[in-house]
């Protein structure tokens, strides 16, 4: 007993990493087991589709040909009318729209555009010829609008049979007042949701799956649409991010920024969360006055723009004309201008240290609110029994403000490695490295050196800013799904009840 009373468990920080590869190791194992769960629910999909054919009456074998018969007939106008004009829709959509740039898709076009000349040798207009972006971008929406139209092909059967179920059993069918009424009162949360759904799939699904695809094609500066075309060319443009042939390749840039970036996210989420942490727990002490006062301080430079902010901070550390070098040399505190954003150290140490200025107002307004609502009676007994400050705040407040900022300090994380605007605005990504291919900096995030690559540059490199905007998001996505069910805020929530 003795024995097994004096093993000890791991600390929080081993143990963290120990889940994380315990995750990874399972992960082979659930990702099996989705493709099986996928493979029943197509073989059972499969098997209700061929029951409603086999089982069906001729209004559910009709809905087969004609969309919503199966509704009309059973006095479902308003579905059955629905289901009937989106056939009719797509059924023009795909013999005027669809098809041309669907046969185009899997070549992306073969046509290229020229220039008319008149007579007189000036150019007058261009040849009519394919445009890849457009044959990407509209066939990623015809495929869409087709799995759409087979969704909705198949629930209309499944309504169809379902009436058909109800009226053998002499079960009453809901019409067109009821279905009015379900969603103007039981389902009226899906009637609010459906135009924001569909903002979301026009605006953000649509364009997520095209930049998707643009990594999987050769579209950069020499396969400018419409005068030149782009090809499908697979995962060639991973492959050439992870090559690491010298000292400036593409896959030595990116692993460096990578691991800024990381450190990045770490240091400037932690030092604006402590803090603001340490700012709040100031601010109410008891004993302090004004604290409305100090408050509204804050509250002051959260008003203000942060673009602005990040301006004027950028212009005070100028190296030649910089507020900071004047007062320093007009003291005799320095003899030459120090290049706060040109040399490396230096310049990440102010990113960060500028940013804390952006995020501690923030998180102090969140620790304020936490502190004001943790028990005094928890304190108090700590107090009876003994305990010191420091004591009582590793104890009683900071699970407290973990278990409540949890889920936001792993946004804030993500937030950081996307953090576009303290980059830019302060240093611009630099200073530049030998070390680093061009236009990459030292102080570059992975989502400021895209910019450069797909922007900010004269050789436009789309294919890899894709690349890179998908691998962005893998890391977010893993780190976020890791951490955020080791969380106090899900894992010790009956604790804090």
């Amino acid at each position: 007993m003795a024995e097994a009373t004096s093993i000890k468990k791991p600390n929080a920080f081993v143990a963290f990493f120990l889940s994380i590869g315990a995750w990874f190791r399972a992960f082979p194992r659930r990702f099996v087991n989705f493709f099986k769960r996928l493979g029943l629910g197509i073989a059972n999909w499969a098997k209700g589709i061929w029951q409603i054919a086999k089982e069906g009456n001729w209004k559910t074998r009709t809905s087969f040909v004609v969309m919503g018969f199966g509704c009309l007939m059973y006095g479902q106008w308003l579905r059955g009318v629905l289901y009937l004009v989106f056939e009719i829709g797509f059924i023009l959509f795909m013999i005027f729209e669809g098809p041309p740039y669907l046969g185009k898709f899997g070549s992306l076009g073969s046509v290229v555009q020229g220039p008319i000349y008149n007579d007189a040798g000036l150019q007058i207009g261009t040849t009519d010829g394919d445009n890849s972006l457009q044959i990407l971008l509209f066939g990623v929406v015809t495929i869409l609008f087709i799995l759409i139209f087979v969704v909705l092909y198949f629930k209309q059967l499944r309504n169809a049979f379902a009436n058909q179920e109800r009226t053998e059993f002499g079960m009453p069918i809901d019409g067109t007042k009821e279905d009015v009424k379900n969603m103007l009162n039981k389902n009226f949360h899906t009637t609010v949701l459906a135009l924001p759904t569909l903002g979301i799939a026009v605006f953000t699904v649509i364009p997520l799956i095209f930049m998707i695809l643009i990594a999987f094609t050769s579209y950069d500066y020499k396969h400018l649409p419409p005068g030149q075309l782009f090809t499908w060319v697979g995962f060639q443009n991973f492959v050439d991010l992870f090559n690491f042939n010298g000292a400036t390749s593409m896959g030595q840039t990116f692993f460096k920024l990578l691991g800024w970036t990381l450190l990045w996210a770490v240091l400037s989420t932690v030092t604006t969360y402590i803090g603001g942490m340490v700012l709040a727990i100031l601010i109410n002490t008891k004993g302090v006055r004004c604290k409305k006062v100090f408050r509204t301080f804050f509250v002051v430079t959260i008003a203000v723009p942060q673009f602005v902010s990040l301006l004027i901070v950028s212009k005070f550390f100028d190296t030649q004309n910089g507020l900071v070098n004047q007062i320093l040399r007009n003291l005799g505190w320095i003899d030459e201008n120090i290049q706060w954003f040109g040399r490396t150290h230096l310049a990440r140490a102010m990113v960060v240290i500028i940013n804390m200025w952006i995020g501690v107002p923030y998180s102090m307004l969140i620790t304020s609110g936490i502190l004001m609502n943790i028990p005094e009676e928890l304190y108090e007994s700590a107090r009876i029994d003994g305990a010191g400050p420091v004591k009582t705040f590793f104890k009683i407040t900071l699970p407290y403000m973990l278990f409540v900022t949890g889920p936001h300090l792993l946004t804030q994380f993500i937030g950081n490695i996307n953090n576009f605007n303290v980059i830019f605005l302060l240093t611009g990504g630099g200073p530049t490295s030998g070390d680093l291919m061009t236009p990459a900096g030292k102080t570059d995030l992975l989502i400021t050196w895209l910019y450069d690559i797909t922007v900010n540059g004269t050789q436009p490199d789309y294919k890899t800013g894709s690349v890179i905007g998908i691998l962005v998001f893998i890391v977010c996505a893993v780190f976020s799904l890791i951490v955020y069910g080791r969380t106090s805020a899900v894992k010790n929530e009956e604790d804090f009840q």
